[in-house]
């Protein structure tokens, strides 16, 4: 630590996170949170521009910057201010006395998808303009951008001419052109590498970047320089590889449009090639902790780009702490600094159980004081074992125990997010008489049904109509007041056709509820502007681009569709609609950046629920972090303040919380203190209800990176696989050998914390002190 030359901003911020030695190829320095990681990134940027005011910087897009561009606006609007000033003088940045002047730095820009209209918003090009030329004040003749626009090609041709349907063939490379437009294209491709070449030569003109800010994608990209990637490599044109692509399925509309898109990156040698460049990669989430160690603590290697930053003395990672929980560093700092609690031993103990591949009841003492961390257990002995396989134990009865005379208030951020984070346990719930449930799905959820969905589905519903099957329509009450009843009958009808196997009258049902939403929203008087209404819509997604923002309507229509997915799928254990609430949050705007939930508008409908539902219990997507998906945390601090502001009307000393967790975020057994085991038949439930009722996903179009399908198919491997790490303690014979059928039937298991309000309050007090101060 002593040898590396921190940057007095570094230095302040290496200090408040109390870290004294690290062990990693790259120095880094974490932080408590996504927002003030934001801080850090911006007071070390303008701590930069600062000492080098003409020099050349190479910034990120997409979703990770958001609180850095904020705090650099922030900072460069109020630097002489006294809220400036404190900002400075407590962050290391007290020295710069003048604001930095950004007007004369150099920009070079990181990517770009291939090809992508430079005018559509969804392009990089635009986020850079907006937000970095515009937003800091560059000049945007000292800037190097990627235009996909302005890139020459054959004969003087736009690139909508020469790749009309947008999929462009790098074999063309390697072999014999067939056709005149494959030749055309062919001499396009040597085109655009030409013009890679000279943006790489353009870049090394001005001595190459001299302060870079990028993430990390989930394979370890940098940039869009993917796994497999030359660490010698410059800009050009190439292919991503499955992970990338699932990440910009939602720039792009779906992963079917993203996994045929190219793009244009800067090379790992592009980033390197200044020896004195300040290189940073910030991650923020525990979601990224695999990869930030795999960067961190390897060899150089292409397995993992950003292992190519060992080059650069001035590299670093800025992390949040849980971006960095699987660093060696961490786990030492967690095990060996302060008290020691049932929960570290419990997490020591199970994590040694896989790690040399040997039952618990099978651990011998030596095993223990022979692992670093076990052997710090006080009092250590094999009766420590014996203690953490009954809390396990105790964790699953928790799971088993009877629930009756509740009123279960079931909540998800997303459509689907109950489903793949509790389902099989719900289901039980619902069996029991005593008790009730209700489903509150907070957001709207458009951004999850594509353009082609939609697209579909009007065309269905234009040809039933045509052939008369939509009968509804011809009630003559039916435009004024016959839309708004009935809503359970479309729910019924969809699924007596999924029982009966009539595919062709599933898609009926939808377009039912499709009629029900153009007809509720537009205000439609009758059949002929119906059919008006519905041209209008696909004119309307004709003209749009692939990821274009939809108007107002046609997010709300999209909206109501992923409402009618949910009613359906709780329909299974027959839930009503009038059971299952949309609250539609304003905060969800489908925006790259949103804006934090607004108590009137936001917190207020969840109180209106609470006061009359009066739950005793409530699920939620626990991610306490502020990072990840971030309709997640917002919705949890919407959750919270709601609980907040419930608790000074009601006694909430008996209210209990349960915070899930699903295919984002999970839970270490050690976490958890409930856990539910998963029968083959509730994995079979998951999967054909997903699959059933979730019609708008069932192609996957917005995956997690982490799996090539549904989402359905990836709950069922981490339930599996949840298991297993529990089989690692209790041993596989406690499962197929108990006297309960409940557990003998497990072939997964569901991990979920219960809290009461005073434990989850004070978790999201910690989210809400990250929040405290964002501009």
């Amino acid at each position: 630590m002593a040898k590396i030359n921190f940057s007095e901003v570094e230095k302040c911020f290496l200090q408040k996170s109390g870290i004294k030695e690290t062990t990693t190829k790259v120095p880094y320095i974490p932080v408590d949170n996504f927002p003030k990681l934001g801080l850090f990134t911006a007071l070390r940027f303008l701590e930069w521009v600062s000492e080098n005011p003409e020099g050349v910087i190479s910034l990120p897009t997409g979703k990770t910057p958001e609180y850095f561009i904020r705090w650099t606006q922030f900072l460069l609007e109020n630097w002489e201010n006294a809220k400036g000033k404190k900002i400075r003088l407590e962050n290391g940045l007290n020295k710069v006395e003048k604001k930095p002047d950004l007007s004369k730095l150099h920009f070079v820009q990181i990517d770009e998808f291939y090809p992508i209209s430079s005018k559509q918003h969804n392009s990089f090009y635009h986020y850079v303009n907006e937000y970095y030329i515009k937003g800091f004040g560059l000049d945007p003749n000292r800037a190097l951008l990627i235009n996909s626009d302005a890139i020459p090609l054959a004969d003087g041709k736009h690139f909508s001419e020469v790749f009309p349907d947008s999929i462009v063939d790098l074999s063309l490379r390697y072999r014999e052109a067939k056709t005149k437009k494959e030749q055309e294209q062919q001499r396009s491709i040597f085109l655009i590498d030409d013009w890679c070449v000279s943006y790489e030569r353009r870049i090394r003109e001005k001595g190459g970047i001299g302060f870079f800010l990028g993430g990390v994608g989930p394979d370890g990209h940098i940039a869009f320089n993917t796994k497999g990637s030359d660490h010698y490599s410059t800009a050009r044109l190439t292919k991503t590889n499955f992970e990338t692509q699932a990440q910009a399925a939602g720039d792009l509309g779906g992963i079917e449009i993203s996994k045929n898109r190219l793009v244009i990156t800067i090379g790992l040698e592009t980033i390197t090639y200044n020896k004195d460049a300040v290189a940073v990669i910030f991650a923020a989430g525990e979601a990224k902790a695999t990869v930030i160690k795999n960067a961190m603590e390897s060899e150089p290697t292409v397995l993992y780009p950003a292992t190519v930053l060992q080059k650069l003395p001035n590299s670093r990672f800025f992390i949040t702490k849980s971006a960095g929980v699987k660093l060696k560093d961490s786990i030492d700092e967690y095990y060996k600094t302060g008290e020691w609690t049932h929960e570290k031993t419990e997490r020591a103990i199970l994590d040694l159980c896989k790690r040399i591949d040997k039952y618990g009841p099978k651990l011998e003492l030596e095993d223990l004081k022979s692992d670093p961390y076990c052997r710090l257990i006080p009092n250590l002995s094999l009766d420590t074992v014996q203690e953490v396989i009954e809390s396990i134990k105790q964790k699953i009865f928790n799971g088993l125990k009877p629930e009756t005379d509740q009123v279960f208030y079931h909540t998800g951020p997303h459509h689907d997010d109950i489903q793949l984070g509790i389902q099989p346990h719900v289901n039980s719930l619902l069996e029991i008489k005593s008790n009730e449930s209700y489903f509150s799905v907070l957001t709207s959820g458009f951004t999850a049904v594509t353009n082609l969905f939609l697209t579909e589905t009007l065309m269905n519903t234009k040809k039933l109509l045509d052939s008369d099957e939509i009968q509804m329509v011809n009630f003559p009450d039916f435009f004024e007041v016959g839309y708004k009843y009935k809503w359970d009958k479309d729910v019924y009808h969809f699924l007596i056709k999924v029982a009966s196997g009539e595919p062709m009258e599933r898609v009926r049902g939808l377009c039912h509820r499709v009629v029900r939403a153009i007809v509720s929203i537009w205000g439609v008087k009758d059949v002929d502007q119906l059919r008006d209404t519905i041209n209008a819509i696909l004119a309307n997604i004709r003209e749009s681009y692939d990821g274009q923002k939809n108007p107002p309507k046609i997010q709300k229509l999209k909206g109501m569709i992923r409402e009618f997915e949910e009613e359906l799928v709780w329909a299974h254990s027959g839930v009503q609609v009038k059971n299952i609430h949309h609250l539609r949050l304003g905060f969800y705007t489908g925006d790259i950046f949103t804006e934090q939930p607004n108590r009137d508008r936001d917190v207020q409908p969840i109180l209106e629920e609470f006061r009359a539902i009066k739950p005793s219990v409530i699920s939620l997507a626990l991610d306490p972090e502020g990072s990840g998906p971030d309709t997640h945390y917002k919705v949890l601090q919407a959750i919270a303040d709601a609980v907040r502001l419930w608790g000074k009307e009601e006694d909430l000393s008996k209210l209990r919380i349960w915070g899930y967790r699903n295919v984002w975020f999970k839970f270490h057994p050690a976490d958890a203190n409930v856990i539910v085991p998963v029968s083959i038949n509730s994995l079979d439930v998951l999967d054909k209800s997903f699959t059933d009722c979730y019609l708008s996903q069932v192609n996957a179009s917005f995956p997690s990176h982490d799996h090539d399908g549904k989402f359905s198919d990836l709950a069922q491997k981490i339930w599996v696989e949840q298991l297993s790490a529990v089989q690692y303690l209790l041993g596989k014979d406690y499962f197929y050998a108990n006297d309960d059928a409940r557990i003998r039937a497990s072939h997964g298991l569901i991990f979920f914390k219960e809290m009461n309000v005073e434990e989850f309050l004070e978790q999201a007090r910690e989210l809400e002190k990250s929040m405290e101060g964002v501009v």
